[in-house]
């Protein structure tokens, strides 16, 4: 499969191209082939299981690694043997690598050169007053919160004006409340400054709605490339389908448009023929009263803003998560409709793999 996204006839602000990695002692690569490209200003995003190759392939971009094969072009330019003080591309690490003997403001001038201490200092200023920590300058690192450290990173980041910012699991030491927040500030952010980045993940909501593509990886390989809406409603394999959220995969004989499965004749997304692997997102089902019914639920699930129902036809349980109001209790026997065409998806080594 060829991963290499075409996205604009311009040159692209980043090109990756048929990157690959193998560590000594190692027999399979742990990036093999992997190709994207990134525009100027967009969030793009590497998501996949630990191990799977995303924080390498970060790495090789930064030049802290070095690529066995494969070319990383920035602006036009080959940047794939350079040193990665010469590279132009900003780093925001997991721990933020803050200077612990440095004033909040120091931290933040450090990454401004060619000009003098006072110039550093008030432009320094600057910055934090665009991630909100305007009053925090006097103050050092273990004085601040978490969500504080992450932003004076991003603002030493912003300080020494990179083409391209590398975000590793940049969220993952935050709480859940927190993380949330300090996701959306910081894509504000880059948005208003046009700066692109490149976001590694394992958390897929935090790819969904923080990116504005996503590449999802699989042992060493790219899966899939695409918005983030055009990857969870279609995704091209098992894989995607169950990494990116819950899915139901059902086995079904396809005709054109539609398909024979135990839920009875479903809509396809795109025409197949032949025996073929749906994947159907449990929101996309409904539960009806009906004097035919084809289900019975065996278990409810209430969490508050919505309700996660198992539903039984026959030997086989399907998922499926309605808005809160719905009523229905175990033992209740249902008619179970799906709203939204089933996906015809790539079984691989089928629903039984587990490196999720």
């Amino acid at each position: 499969m060829n991963n290499h996204d075409h996205a604009s006839a311009k040159s692209p602000l980043l090109d990756v191209r048929a990157l690959g990695k193998t560590f000594p002692g190692v027999s399979e690569p742990v990036v093999a082939d992997v190709s994207f490209t990134v525009e100027a200003g967009e969030i793009f995003a590497l998501v996949g299981p630990s191990g799977c190759g995303k924080s390498t392939t970060l790495r090789m971009i930064s030049g802290f690694e070095t690529p066995d094969t494969g070319t990383i072009c920035l602006d036009g330019a080959d940047i794939t043997s350079a040193e990665p003080e010469k590279r132009n591309i900003g780093i925001v690490f997991q721990d933020y690598a803050l200077f612990p003997h440095l004033t909040v403001l120091d931290n933040v001038a450090f990454a401004i050169r060619d000009t003098d201490r006072k110039a550093r200092r008030k432009a320094a200023i600057g910055y934090l007053d665009m991630v909100g920590l305007a009053g925090f300058g006097d103050r050092f690192p273990d004085q601040l919160s978490g969500g504080q450290q992450q932003r004076v990173a991003l603002a030493r980041t912003f300080a020494a004006r990179p083409r391209l910012i590398l975000l590793d699991e940049p969220f993952s030491n935050l709480d859940a409340a927190l993380r949330h927040n300090t996701r959306r500030e910081i894509r504000d952010l880059l948005k208003q400054n046009g700066v692109g980045a490149i976001f590694v993940t394992h958390d897929q909501e935090e790819a969904l709605s923080f990116a504005d593509r996503i590449a999802v990886m699989r042992r060493s390989r790219i899966e899939q490339i695409g918005a983030p809406e055009e990857v969870y409603v279609r995704p091209r394999s098992a894989f995607v389908a169950r990494f990116l959220g819950r899915t139901n995969l059902i086995a079904g004989e396809a005709d054109g448009d539609m398909a024979n499965t135990a839920l009875g004749r479903v809509a396809l997304a795109e025409p197949a023929e032949g025996s073929v692997l749906l994947s159907i997102r449990p929101e996309h089902l409904v539960l009806e009263s009906a004097e035919e019914c084809n289900a019975v639920i065996d278990a409810r699930d209430f969490k508050g803003r919505d309700v996660t129902y198992w539903v039984r036809i026959g030997t086989h349980q399907y998922q499926v998560d309605t808005e809160f109001l719905c009523a229905y209790r175990p033992g209740a026997r249902v008619r179970l409709v799906l709203r939204a065409p089933a996906v015809v998806v790539d079984s691989d080594i089928c629903a039984v793999d587990t490196d999720v």
